[in-house]
């Protein structure tokens, strides 16, 4: 994930998010963007060649504010299933408050640009992940007879769409603790040896 300090960067990047969430993508105008983040139009566009460009730069931005998330909730000594439980529930939490941006950035993604750059994104959460489940191997909690890195992704697909159902595809058959432990449990028991 790109961090950036600037500024701009981020007035223009949270402007957008902010704007688009009231207004929808299609009826934002730069001229919105830059009127909330306060800078001339033409700073801009020494940031983003369109307004199209926004979208990888909120996909990354949205992705690096869960992750951080879960990072600060994550202090390092829980089991793998008390970090697996805080991933689930700040996924969960994520996806409710920014559902309208989560389903641009999605719709933009696949339309303007390639799934490389989508995997670029999420590369950082990938690694993070591997690294906490070649832990969690390491301590007995979880298997080690399968491919981390094709797990990893698949583990974070699972809970992302999880979350998507049940706040995007309004799939709330169930409570959202019952569709947490759904997806908790399911993981668990693909990840432990019966």
């Amino acid at each position: 994930m790109t961090r950036t300090t600037d500024g701009k960067y981020n007035k223009i990047l949270n402007s957008a998010i902010e704007v688009i969430s009231e207004k929808g993508f299609e009826k934002t105008s730069i001229s919105d963007v830059v009127k909330k983040a306060g800078i001339a139009q033409g700073t801009f566009y020494l940031y983003f060649s369109s307004k199209n460009a926004l979208i990888p730069a909120i996909a990354e931005n949205l992705l690096t504010v869960t992750l951080d998330r879960i990072k600060e909730k994550i202090q390092g000594n829980q089991s793998f299933w008390d970090q697996l439980a805080i991933i689930i529930d700040e996924t969960f939490m994520i996806t409710d408050t920014y559902k309208d941006v989560i389903v641009l950035c999605y719709s933009g993604l696949a339309i303007e640009h390639s799934m490389e750059k989508w995997e670029s994104i999420y590369q950082p959460y990938y690694l993070w992940l591997e690294d906490m489940m070649e832990k969690a191997i390491q301590n007995n909690e979880i298997i080690g007879d399968f491919n981390i890195s094709w797990t990893a992704r698949t583990v974070i697909n699972v809970i992302e769409n999880a979350a998507e159902r049940f706040y995007i595809s309004n799939g709330q058959e169930d409570s959202l603790e019952v569709s947490k432990i759904e997806i908790f449990n399911f993981i668990k028991r693909s990840l432990i040896r019966t």
